[in-house]
């Protein structure tokens, strides 16, 4: 018995040397076509996106989980982003010392064994599928904003089409009890011969635009970056102008009062807004589809850490210098601030800015999941019928579409703001992963060659877990719904692992 339990505690913390990584890596299908800009297109197409169009409404103004802060967004903004930089510079040293597809679940794997790699694994797909959620409800919403813009041009029924076509089922019960309206009226029901009837709701614009992307990413990365290349394009358009001409209406009295709601709005805010930097961790996941991983990944990582930053900060700040705290919008912040001072027109133009944006971090949030459930296929732990590679794309094609449907099937029942901050804890907890990973490796492989190498370390990797899991238990601490969800999600995965998983990695 003693001799079995310690076979399994053997199994369970067992390592892959970075070596076999790498040597995985270079004998991998997948084609190597990006190239350091590409890489960096997708950073800032997966962080500029969600953060100024759509999350810093939320942040600013608060949810009924948690106090806004305000005016005091850009201290939020500040504390996420050095809550960020120390995990940044920690993904730079190791992306660059193994560069292979996974992000932080082959990381862990090389430094804290099979199980907590795993755990990891189903944590990064909380942190890339249930995101991609929340972004492709916000797609919907704005869709459906550019749509009003065409009044005059398209037909009443497509402008606007049923609402039960346009948003999940939890949402359409929230709408029916706030409007106090019976369901029956605003949606179709199905009788079924069991006696009971089923509803009908489904986010139709969001569900299409997954299915398009999934298309494209089985297409090719490489076809995917050149999309992506040019949504960024327009995206930064719409934002600097908007900061250029929002800085002519800002009106200093708006930022009084600067905090509102204190430093825990400040911290609450800080949260919320750390939902937008998941993006530079995405570039970590392409790594074995890069010419040059040693030196394009640091590069990358960081300009799309310090570059989205300085655009957050500056548009925060127009913000909430044009609209007063409470007249903040927290669905269309940009397109309503333009609306408050009177350009419609530009509203509309923010919209399609806001498309593009949030399409591009579709794209870039699916390509990362489907990149990490790929290492995790190829290290058995999921069948590996899943880990095909398509013959004439080489992309995994049936990775993707996995991933898409999940997306998808899910989106029918998440609810938009818990998806978000389920996101952010398993970004955070990703986060304090590397920042672990790289101090293990300062360890037990000192003589690795390292093409970038984290300053001052362990000091910077220290305080990159000190700022997460300070960032985490402020949220643990008000027993915010979506705290209870995380654990809840971490024993499914903890489940999984034990009846399957474990077993099906014995049988490689």
């Amino acid at each position: 018995m003693i001799s079995k339990f310690r076979a399994i505690l053997n199994n369970i913390m067992e390592c892959k040397s970075p070596q076999q990584l790498i040597e995985e890596g270079v004998k991998s299908e997948l084609k190597k076509t990006l190239n350091v800009f590409d890489l960096i297109v997708i950073g800032i197409g997966a962080v500029v996106g969600t953060g100024i169009f759509t999350i810093i409404g939320s942040a600013i103004v608060g949810s009924t989980d948690g106090y806004g802060a305000g005016s005091a967004v850009v201290l939020s903004m500040i504390l996420a982003a050095v809550a960020s930089v120390f995990s940044a510079l920690s993904y730079s040293e190791i992306a660059a010392m193994i560069p292979v597809a996974g992000s932080a679940y082959t990381y862990t794997y090389a430094t804290m064994g099979e199980f907590m790699a795993w755990m990891v694994g189903w944590i990064l797909m909380l942190e890339y599928a249930i995101g991609n959620i929340t972004v492709a409800s916000a797609w919907t919403g704005y869709f459906v904003q550019l749509l009003k813009g065409f009044k005059h041009v398209l037909p009443a029924f497509v402008i606007n089409f049923p609402i039960w076509l346009r948003n999940d089922y939890r949402t359409m019960y929230e709408l029916c009890a706030r409007q106090n309206i019976e369901p029956h009226t605003v949606m179709p029901f199905i009788s079924t011969p069991f006696g009971f009837e089923i509803p009908i709701a489904a986010n139709i614009p969001a569900i299409a635009i997954v299915l398009v992307l999934t298309v494209l990413l089985i297409k090719g990365i490489k076809e995917s970056t050149k999309v992506a290349t040019i949504m960024v394009g327009v995206n930064l358009f719409i934002i600097m102008s908007f900061i250029i001409v929002g800085a002519f209406y800002v009106q200093p009295e708006n930022w009084q009062p600067f905090m509102p709601n204190g430093m825990e709005g400040v911290f609450t805010g800080a949260f919320v807004i750390f939902f937008a930097y998941v993006g530079f961790d995405a570039i970590s996941t392409a790594a074995e589809e890069t010419k040059n991983p040693q030196r394009d990944l640091p590069i990358a990582i960081l300009g799309t850490l310090i570059l989205c930053t300085v655009l957050y900060v500056c548009a925060a700040l127009v913000l909430t210098g044009v609209v007063p705290f409470a007249n903040i919008d927290t669905q269309a912040p940009l397109a309503h601030a333009m609306r408050f001072v009177g350009i419609h027109w530009y509203a509309g133009l923010i919209s399609i800015g806001a498309l593009c944006a949030l399409t591009t971090v579709l794209l870039i949030y699916q390509l990362g999941t489907t990149r990490i459930l790929f290492a995790m296929s190829r290290d058995n732990f999921l069948p590996k019928s899943l880990n095909a590679i398509h013959k004439k794309y080489k992309t995994p094609h049936v990775m993707t579409w996995v991933s898409g449907l999940v997306v998808i099937v899910c989106g029918l029942f998440m609810d938009l703001n818990i998806s978000a901050e389920l996101c952010n804890f398993g970004t955070f907890t990703s986060f304090i992963i590397i920042c672990v990973a790289v101090l293990i490796l300062r360890k037990t492989e000192p003589e690795r060659k390292r093409p970038f190498k984290v300053p001052c370390c362990p000091w910077f990797p220290i305080f990159g877990i000190i700022s997460c899991v300070a960032l985490m238990y402020c949220k643990f601490s008000a027993k915010a719904t979506s705290a209870l969800y995380f654990i809840i999600w971490l024993v499914v995965g903890l489940l999984i692992y034990v009846l399957y998983s474990y077993h099906q990695k014995r049988k490689s």
